[in-house]
């Protein structure tokens, strides 16, 4: 079993920058793919990046290339998202997203198999 948690989120102006952290507990992250996703009011859940086991491959939803960044830091089981000049639209609930093992990362939700609890990123215009 693992356990994610996120933190980072918050409130921040338009333009502003934000660093989401997901913590997971076990000694098989590093085998994960991991990915972030994020949930507006009345919306689904939609993917926004992922990565890959070793951190060397990425993608990144069109509306977010070139604003946010994912990585990950396999010692300290932690991945991470930053995001830059940050918009209203970018408001909502961040997840994210683990395993099971795999050579590249998932971009459905559906092949994902541990979730955090969310972290609310708020953007004020």
């Amino acid at each position: 079993q693992v356990q994610l948690i996120e933190s980072g989120g918050g409130l921040v102006q338009a333009g502003g920058s934000l660093r989401l952290s997901c913590a997971a507990s076990g000694r098989a992250f590093r085998q994960y793919p991991m990915g972030w996703f994020r949930q507006a009011p009345g919306k689904e859940r939609d993917i926004v990046a992922a990565i890959n086991w070793s951190g060397g491959s990425t993608y990144y939803v069109d509306p977010v290339k070139g604003r946010f960044t994912i990585s990950r830091d396999n010692a300290k089981n932690t991945v991470y998202l930053q995001m830059n000049s940050l918009k209203p639209e970018d408001t909502a609930v961040y997840y994210c997203a683990a395993g099971p093992p795999a050579p590249n990362y998932f971009r459905d939700s559906n092949e994902y198999r541990y979730w955090g609890q969310g972290t609310q990123v708020t953007v004020s215009s």
